[in-house]
């Protein structure tokens, strides 16, 4: 069983895709890992535009690969549209929107 960095559900492993952080720098980008064999610290995600969308807005990719830059999230995004099964969209607005911040909201 693993935590999809997303939507935070848990699931085995078989149903998440692995990812690892590649290279270092500015060229830091976040690498899909389906043989689950590539080295270093992995996080998992559900195959679903909403769970990404989900990663990216909570910044959960750097904290789950203990990141200190900003990685490419490039590569996996490809990879999940890829993955996706015939039928669906992988429009990630599709994810419910946020509730709109307090800050700066009159009392």
């Amino acid at each position: 069983m693993r935590t999809c960095v997303g939507c935070r559900k848990r699931a085995p492993a078989a149903e998440l895709i692995r990812f690892v952080a590649a290279g270092s720098g500015v060229d830091l980008r976040l690498q899909p890992d389906p043989g689950r064999r590539l080295p270093g610290r992995g996080a998992h995600l559900h195959p679903d535009p909403a769970c990404f969308a989900l990663a990216e807005r909570r910044r959960a990719f750097g904290r789950a690969l203990r990141l200190t830059g900003v990685a490419d999230t490039g590569l996996l995004a490809e990879h999940i549209r890829e993955v996706l099964p015939h039928g669906t969209t992988d429009d990630v607005a599709m994810v419910a929107p946020s509730r709109p911040s307090k800050v700066g909201r009159p009392r």
